[in-house]
């Protein structure tokens, strides 16, 4: 079986309790919704007795025990390999926050199309009715044998970071939190290519990220990663630094590789001379602040809808500005990662995803602009049909050298 791209809406359907007029009636989004965005198809027909007989009983009995024998063959004669888990428990969807399992499911039926349509992978939404970080691991635990990988989504921080860091203990199958690792493999990317535009090496930039969630914490261990001059991250409070003692054990981590400078104070202390804003956290940064940063700088603010610094605002500043929206160019957008890189991963039947991996996909990525780089072109479109092959052959051959391939 495959996800395929359809919608399998009706024309009828009841309106909204107490006979009002259905939703979809005057509202696109509903009417797109309505039926669910996926379906599933067969890929091989049933057409007569014979067709039964193999796909079904008698024939499927030598297939099962083909695998009962050979346990690595599940890879061959199922689905498994091509296919992945979008598992979210509802906690913190998009910019909506805990609305819950059920509300969740449009969100995960929407990365389960954009699996299928930028990158070729089979994917299958799965909300739980939990939020437990034992429940959610031994839920994932057990049913992680009908997948060839797992796509954690839309779960608050911290907890996302031990479920992510179980779960890659448990299974020998690829584990990957999107709203971390996506997000950061987009962000390099982008970088690389606005530090090249102003001749730079990103070894020379100062970065300050403001966010300390799940995404703040990857950006900046990715950016470490790759080589980067150094990076202060601050959240509510200020900077993340080793003098504060009211940190998470995440944070304190966070401390020990980031902010060689020593930087204390507000998001507004750091910025004055960087060479970098990321905005991974919402709010509004003060134009004064903006303004203090180096000359040349770039200014990713990657809140939606509304982002950190208005593009407006930071243009007045910045050589290159970058939004998380669609509708200002250089849009940091995940969807130009993980498709590609469980592509990647599944092609070679990983056992995980390494930061080799990643940064595999986001040099991948950064290439992709080529000869065409500007300003407002420092990321390629998701719509642009060299991305997930290119991610795709990154990761793959990454994998293979880094030892976590299968075949």
């Amino acid at each position: 079986m495959a996800a395929e791209i359809v919608n399998p809406r009706s024309d009828s359907g009841a309106g909204p309790e107490g006979g009002a007029e259905p939703l979809d009636s005057f509202d696109p989004a509903f009417a797109l919704h309505r039926g669910g965005k996926m379906a599933v198809r067969a890929t091989v027909p049933i057409r007569d007795t014979e067709d039964l007989s193999l796909a079904y009983t008698p024939g499927v009995a030598r297939v099962c025990t083909a695998i009962a024998e050979t346990p690595e063959l599940v890879n061959d004669y199922t689905w498994k390999s091509s296919v992945v888990a979008v598992v979210t428990d509802g906690t913190a969807v998009l910019g909506l926050g805990d609305i819950g399992p059920e509300a969740s499911l449009p969100v995960m039926e929407g990365k389960a199309i954009l699996f299928k349509q930028f990158g070729g992978v089979d994917a299958v939404p799965i909300a739980l009715d939990c939020t437990g970080v034992d429940e959610i691991v031994e839920t994932v635990v057990r049913l992680a044998p009908s997948f060839g990988g797992v796509n954690l989504e839309d779960i608050s921080a911290p907890r996302c970071f031990e479920i992510e860091r179980r779960l890659q203990e448990r299974l020998d199958i690829p584990v990957f939190h999107d709203d971390q690792h996506g997000t950061a493999v987009v962000t390099l990317a982008a970088l690389r290519n606005a530090a090249r535009l102003s001749g730079r090496e990103i070894g020379q930039l100062r970065v300050v990220i403001s966010g300390a969630g799940a995404a703040g914490v990857a950006i900046a261990r990715m950016l470490i990663e790759a080589g980067i001059g150094d990076v202060a991250v601050a959240d509510r409070k200020g900077v993340v630094s080793a003098d504060r003692t009211d940190l998470t054990d995440v944070k304190r981590e966070l401390a020990s590789f980031t902010n060689k400078a020593g930087l204390t104070g507000t998001l507004e202390d750091a910025l004055a001379g960087a060479d970098v804003f990321i905005g991974v956290s919402g709010g509004t940064v003060a134009e004064e602040a903006v303004a203090s940063m180096a000359k040349g700088a770039f200014v990713f603010a990657m809140a939606n809808p509304n982002p950190e610094v208005h593009p407006e605002v930071a243009h007045k500043y910045a050589a290159v500005v970058a939004t998380g929206r669609s509708d200002f160019p250089n849009q940091i957008n995940n969807v130009l990662a993980f498709p590609g890189i469980f592509a990647g991963a599944l092609q070679v039947r990983a056992s995980r995803i390494t930061e080799g991996m990643k940064i595999a996909a986001a040099e991948a990525l950064a290439a992709v602009v080529g000869d065409d780089l500007s300003a407002d072109y420092v990321i390629p479109s998701p719509f642009d049909e060299r991305v997930a092959p290119a991610v795709t052959a990154a990761v793959a051959a990454a994998a293979r050298a880094e030892g976590v391939a299968r075949r």
